[in-house]
């Protein structure tokens, strides 16, 4: 089944053009590879593709999610995570090496690393809540892909109010993280959790105003009405 990469990739340098290369790149402080393919284009592609792969064993179409991890190509992974949310009716407990082996040796930059974790590891967590103690342990990685992915597997969960006293634990694991885009996962993760616990939320950026950075605080609190926002942006006064 190689020659269904093969012709994946062919679609993709068919469809690229340098101008939405370009446009990319201008999201990402890292370097980002890709082909310059429009988002909508490369869901096109994948799931075109999928039709002629989605009879196959589950393993061989994580095999050839394998494969387009590799290349290190944004679209590719794109398309890797698609295959891979495509047959989450499949998944099992003993996936779950496979999903954190990706985060941490294949993502590269906040784009895959939300794409795979809000769909595919948050599907996995619903099914298998235990596993929240997993990603309780990817908050002291030194890898900051699987720290950010602690917090944003854990998106789509919070709005369906799952996991709350977890998300609360992992946002005091990452609290003092220094770097941005972990800062900004958890942030995010906080602001899903306002849909149904605001209060709590708030509640709890209260308490930790003094310590957590303005980049996570921000994300906290940017749902929350005006009033909420100004107090909880406010520094105690030293004395």
């Amino acid at each position: 089944m190689s020659n269904i990469i093969e012709q994946v990739r062919q679609e993709l340098i068919n469809n690229s053009d340098e101008t939405t290369k370009e446009s990319g790149k201008r999201f990402f402080k890292e370097e980002v590879r890709f082909y310059g393919v429009k988002t909508m284009t490369v869901s096109k592609i994948s799931k075109e593709a999928f039709k002629s792969i989605k009879k196959l064993s589950k393993k061989e179409i994580f095999g050839l999610c394998e494969q387009l991890w590799i290349s290190g190509m944004m679209e590719e992974a794109f398309i890797a995570c698609n295959w891979a949310y495509a047959i989450k009716k499949q998944y099992t407990e003993d996936d779950f090496p496979l999903f954190e082996k990706w985060v941490n040796e294949y993502v590269t930059n906040w784009a895959t690393c939300d794409t795979f974790c809000n769909h595919t590891v948050g599907t996995f967590l619903e099914m298998y809540p235990l596993y929240i103690e997993k990603l309780k342990d990817w908050t002291r990685s030194p890898n900051r892909w699987l720290r950010r992915a602690s917090a944003v597997s854990l998106i789509i969960p919070a709005k369906k109010d799952l996991f709350k006293d977890d998300i609360f634990e992992i946002a005091d694991s990452l609290l003092l993280d220094k770097d941005d885009l972990v800062q900004k996962g958890y942030g995010w993760m906080l602001k899903s959790l306002c849909t149904k616990y605001e209060d709590e939320v708030y509640q709890y950026v209260l308490s930790k105003r003094d310590t957590m950075p303005r980049t996570a605080l921000r994300y906290a609190i940017e749902k929350m009405p005006k009033p909420m926002k100004q107090e909880a942006m406010k520094r105690e006064k030293k004395k």
